[in-house]
């Protein structure tokens, strides 16, 4: 399972998908272990999700491109739910 993630900052803010095993690793499934995982280690890779169209036509959260995140005091990390299909990253 992907779980997704608004990472804010001061400029501007994207969607992050984290797989239940990439979570686990930092330590926990919540946008707290996000948080402290990237104060810890000052950096994170993660996919980008965005929404786009599926084969059926449907609306789905998708990954886009891996992206690296620098931790920064003004960042903050929230929960994203959504209503749309998520799919899975590789």
């Amino acid at each position: 399972m992907t779980t997704l993630f608004k990472i804010v900052t001061v400029k501007d803010e994207i969607v992050i998908g984290l797989t239940d095993a990439e979570l686990d690793a930092l330590g926990g499934r919540d946008a707290g272990a996000v948080a402290r995982a990237l104060k810890t280690r000052g950096e994170l890779t993660a996919w980008q999700y965005a929404v786009r169209k599926a084969a059926t036509g449907e609306l789905e959260q998708a990954p886009r491109q891996k992206v690296g995140l620098l931790a920064h005091e003004s960042l903050r990390v929230e929960p994203y739910p959504t209503p749309l299909a998520v799919r899975a990253h590789d």
